[in-house]
Parts: C-alpha cells; sequence; structure tokens
C-alpha cells in the first residue's frame, strides 16, 4: 500500500544510524578510541577474514557500514556536522565552502543557509499566521459580600481583544506582513491594521517598514543591526497623525552578551510615554533569572523575575514589580501538554490593583487569554481560591484529558513511526542476523578466554519491551516477538574481562535492532563473573558498565 504520509512528515519520523552507538563509543571519544574500535569491528566483518562465499558477501555490508562510520567520526570536519546536524548534515551538497575552523553554530547557520534553495520552493505555500484572543473576565461578586435574595453573584465577560498577524514570504528576503487588532472594554473599543514590509540585507541586518490605520495613519520603521560578536541593537521610529498633530515616537534598545549566559537590554523610549529601561537577563538550562529598573515620566518601577524550568518541561515562575503605581506579586506555573500545546496559570497580586489570576493557553501560534478579576482589593480569599483551584482544576483535566490524550498521541506516533520505517527496520533486522552469524568464532573464541581466567561470562542478555522484560519469563524467550536475545553480541564486546556500553540507545549497537520501535526498552544482562552469578537491567540509554565494584 502506498504511503499517504506527506514528506515532511515522513522525514520527521525516519531513524537515522547512530554512528557512535555503532562502534560502541560516547560521544566524547577521542579519536585514538575511534581508531581502536573500527580495529575492533574490522577484524569481525572485514571480508578477507571469510573464506566461506555467503559470509563474505555479508561481512562486505557490515563492513563498509563500519567504515562509512569510522570515515565521519575520525573526520574532525564531518564529525563536527555531523555531531550538529546528524545525517542530514552530511548529505547536504555545498559542505566543500565550510571551512573546517567552523565552530558547531557557525555549521549550524552554514546548514541553514545550504537549504534555502530548498526552501524557495515551499515558501510561497506558507504563511506563520499568529493570533492572541484574549478575554477579560469580572468575578469580583465572589468575594464580596451579597444578599442571597437578590440571586447569585454575577460573573460577566468586561473586556475583549482579538489580534492577528500573517506573514506572506515574497522569498527567503522579503516578507509582507499583515496584522490588526480589535479591543472592547465596558461597551467602547477601537481597532487597528497595519501593513508592513520586511528586508533582510544581510546575515546582520534587516530592515522593516510600514503603515497603519486606526486612530488615525501611522507610518513607522523599524531596524535591527549585529553590532560585533557579542552585541546587536534596534532602532524604531513612528509618526502617528491625529485630528491635533503629528505625534512622533522613537525608541532604540541596545543588548550585549555579558557572559556565557547572561546579557544586558538598555531600551530608551521618547514620545508620549518616554522612560529608560535596563534590564540583565541570566539564562541556563535550569532556570532564567531577570533584574530590570524603568524610569519615566509616567512609569517608573524595579522589578525581579525568577522561572525554574522542570524536566518534564513545566515552569515555575515568581516576579516581583514595584514602583509609583504601588507594587505587584506574580507566581505560576506552565506545563506543555502536548507537542503543540501549552497551557499555564498566572496569580497576580497588587496593591492597589487587586487580586487576578490569569489563565493562558497556546496552540500551536494561536494564544488564548483569560484575566479573571477576581477583587479589586487584596483579600486573602481570593488569593487561596485562586491559586488553590487552577491546581485542582489542572489534575482533574490531566486525568479526564491529557493523559488519555498522550497516550492516544504516543500509539499514533509509533504506528508512524513503524510505517514510515518499516523497510529500514526489516534491513536492519537482516543486518543484525548477519552480524550475529559473523561474531559465532569470535564468540566461542573470547567466551573461553574469561572463562579460563573465571572473568566475565555472559549467560543470558535480552533487549526489547521494558514491560515483557520486567515480567520475562526465560523458558518462553521464543514467544517474545519483541525482545531480542543479544548474549552473542554482548560478549563479543567484552574485553579484559569487562563490559562498557555507551550512554546511547543500544539499538545501533552490532548486531542488535529496535524490536519494539516507539516503545520504551529495556537491557537485561545475567553473567558469571568470578563464578558468581549477578544480574543487572538498565534503561535503553543508560551507561552499562560490568563488573561492579560490588560483584568484585
Amino acid at each position: 500500500m502506498a504511503n499517504s504520509m506527506p514528506l515532511d512528515s515522513q522525514e520527521d519520523h525516519l531513524l537515522e544510524e547512530d554512528y557512535y552507538a555503532f562502534l560502541n563509543l560516547n560521544k566524547d571519544a577521542t579519536s585514538e578510541d575511534i581508531t581502536n574500535a573500527y580495529r575492533r569491528l574490522s577484524r569481525l566483518y572485514h571480508p578477507d577474514k571469510h573464506t566461506d562465499p555467503v559470509q563474505k558477501k555479508n561481512a562486505e555490508v557490515l563492513f563498509n557500514k563500519t567504515k562509512i562510520a569510522y570515515e565521519v567520526l575520525s573526520d574532525p570536519h564531518q564529525r563536527a556536522i555531523y555531531d550538529t546536524l546528524g545525517i542530514k548534515g552530511l548529505q547536504t551538497e555545498g559542505w566543500q565552502i565550510v571551512e573546517r575552523t567552523k565552530t558547531p553554530q557557525e555549521i549550524r547557520e552554514e546548514y541553514e543557509q545550504l537549504l534555502r534553495e530548498k526552501e524557495e520552493r515551499r515558501i510561497q505555500q506558507r504563511t506563520n499566521p499568529k493570533g492572541t484572543i484574549t478575554i477579560g473576565v469580572n468575578a469580583t461578586d465572589l468575594f464580596e459580600t451579597y444578599d442571597f435574595d437578590t440571586g447569585f453573584p454575577s460573573i460577566e465577560v468586561s473586556a475583549m481583544s482579538i489580534s492577528q498577524s500573517v506573514e506572506a514570504p515574497l522569498d527567503v528576503s522579503e516578507t509582507i506582513i499583515l496584522n490588526g487588532s480589535l479591543a472592547t472594554q465596558n461597551g467602547t473599543g477601537g481597532g487597528n491594521i497595519n501593513c508592513s514590509y520586511k528586508k533582510v540585507i544581510s546575515d546582520k541586518t534587516w530592515l522593516e517598514t510600514g503603515f497603519g490605520a486606526g486612530n488615525g495613519l501611522v507610518l513607522n520603521l523599524k531596524a535591527f543591526r549585529t553590532v560585533s560578536k557579542y552585541c546587536f541593537g534596534t532602532i524604531q521610529t513612528a509618526f502617528h497623525f491625529m485630528g491635533s498633530g503629528v505625534s512622533p515616537g522613537f525608541e532604540m534598545m541596545l543588548a550585549r552578551q555579558l557572559a556565557r549566559n547572561t546579557a544586558g537590554y538598555m531600551t530608551v523610549k521618547s514620545g508620549s510615554s518616554s522612560s529608560v529601561n535596563t534590564m540583565v537577563a541570566h539564562d541556563t538550562e535550569k532556570y532564567h533569572f531577570t533584574v530590570g529598573i524603568q524610569f519615566g515620566i509616567q512609569r517608573s518601577f524595579f522589578t525581579i523575575s525568577y522561572t525554574r524550568k522542570l524536566e518534564d518541561e513545566g515552569r515555575l515562575k515568581g516576579s516581583v514589580k514595584f514602583g509609583v503605581f504601588g507594587a505587584i506579586l506574580e507566581y505560576g506555573c506552565q506545563k506543555k501538554i502536548s507537542k503543540n500545546s501549552t497551557v499555564g496559570a498566572t496569580m497576580v497580586i497588587g496593591v492597589p490593583s487587586g487580586v487576578t489570576l490569569k489563565l493562558k493557553f497556546n496552540r500551536a501560534n494561536q494564544t488564548f487569554l483569560f484575566p479573571i478579576m477576581l477583587s479589586e482589593e487584596l483579600i486573602p480569599s481570593a488569593v487561596f481560591y485562586g491559586t488553590a483551584a487552577p491546581i485542582l482544576g489542572w489534575y482533574i483535566l490531566k486525568m479526564l484529558y491529557i493523559d488519555p490524550y498522550n497516550a492516544r498521541q504516543k500509539r499514533r506516533e509509533t504506528e508512524k513511526m513503524k510505517e514510515v520505517n518499516a523497510q529500514r527496520m526489516a534491513e536492519r533486522k537482516k543486518e543484525a542476523s548477519i552480524a550475529v552469524s559473523l561474531m559465532q568464532e569470535t564468540y566461542r573464541r573470547i567466551k573461553t578466554e574469561e572463562e579460563k581466567k573465571n572473568g566475565l561470562v555472559i549467560k543470558l542478555a535480552v533487549y526489547g519491551s521494558a514491560e515483557n522484560i520486567s515480567n520475562l519469563n526465560l523458558d518462553q524467550m521464543d514467544s517474545q516477538l519483541d525482545v531480542l536475545d543479544v548474549t552473542v553480541q554482548l560478549q563479543c564486546l567484552v574485553k579484559d574481562s569487562k563490559l562498557i556500553l555507551p550512554n546511547r540507545s543500544k539499538s545501533n549497537l552490532p548486531g542488535f535492532y529496535d524490536p519494539c520501535l516507539g516503545e520504551e526498552k529495556l537491557l537485561r544482562v545475567e553473567y558469571l563473573f568470578r563464578n558468581k552469578t549477578h544480574s543487572i537491567t538498565i534503561s535503553d540509554n543508560e551507561m552499562l558498565r560490568i563488573p561492579r565494584i560490588t560483584d568484585s
């Protein structure tokens, strides 16, 4: 049956060869490690090592694969490309123009440049729609004293705004952007529309000019420039034509990288709301911290914010802001619930602004905001219920919708992977079978040597479905279709009574393949060391090092 999946989707699900795992190496392996690993596998797979015509032909396939892996990893230039972009980077034409001294970031930028011709063919078919819908809710009656005889407390929609933008790329360097917005509050409102043209002049500069209409005509011009390796800035000017005259505006922002994970920003604005703002941001894999101060004619404040990044793609956020308007405390969380969806809730406690609960939902490029005004004053009950309600709502939503949805999505992704990689997995299974047949002589030799010196002997090793391996009945191994016997493969990797496997997927090791694509996998090893039996079970991407210190 023909595969009806779009080409881009197929590419996203295609499996790539892991050269490091195939050579049983860590990613930080030295040149000497790579050479030694290549020689070790060459002794197994070199066609000249086999006299049987069938074995010789089979060995040639695996020897060529070993040779390709060695050629990529032993060449610093190809290795840098592979480490940064994978095999798809090596297959991109034009790499001869890349200097060998390029950093991984520069390699990635060069790769993106080389893909522009392909992008040109698809650019006319794409737009980048972005939208935000904000619905303001007034729920202050919930926490105010009222008479039950007059009815239940009223909850009303007090404000609503809708904004939308669409990008129409002309080519890779020119884009037309159309955006507009409508807003209403307490029965009054308005809207505006803006059209702009963006031109990328070079990899360091772009310009954007546009005009808009709403409460009068607006003309604006914006420019971006990379000043140096660690510094960039933007300049923006606007002219607002109204019945009373022309109102000019100017804004300049300068940013500089202060350290590896730290950047400083300074923004100067002049016009109807002149101000000077400076901010320092420190961003790492685990947290994001900012501190800023602003001086303005109408609004001056000091702010500190901290965001903790969690391992399960969640975030905990907190910030404090105080100035001439009073003080505001914010705290909340954000959680990714699917590939393209995120939910979040934030409590905003202000003096004198009151208590507001902000709910946020992102789906792709669409954002839905629900600011719910709970109280115009600082009331403890509003703070408590505004904090507790989203937590309770999250667990109910997670149990009734998110977990079942993610389970269905995981099954669909697994089916997609199996469909796209069916032929490739059949080839890998055949390669694994060939590899095991070529390993038999080496397996017997190493096993005999280890038995003589009471060293490391692999009694049984199985790899595959985590669920089945956890409940594995060794007497029914043949009936477990998603569990692979890898005893021979691991014994051949034993050296000097030690076995070390890298912290990478074991499915790419010599003689291995993935028997349950898309599912969680385990590796279970039972072995003899100094005439004592030991057992260990690890996850697919966990490092294996046996014998363990306690075994001796």
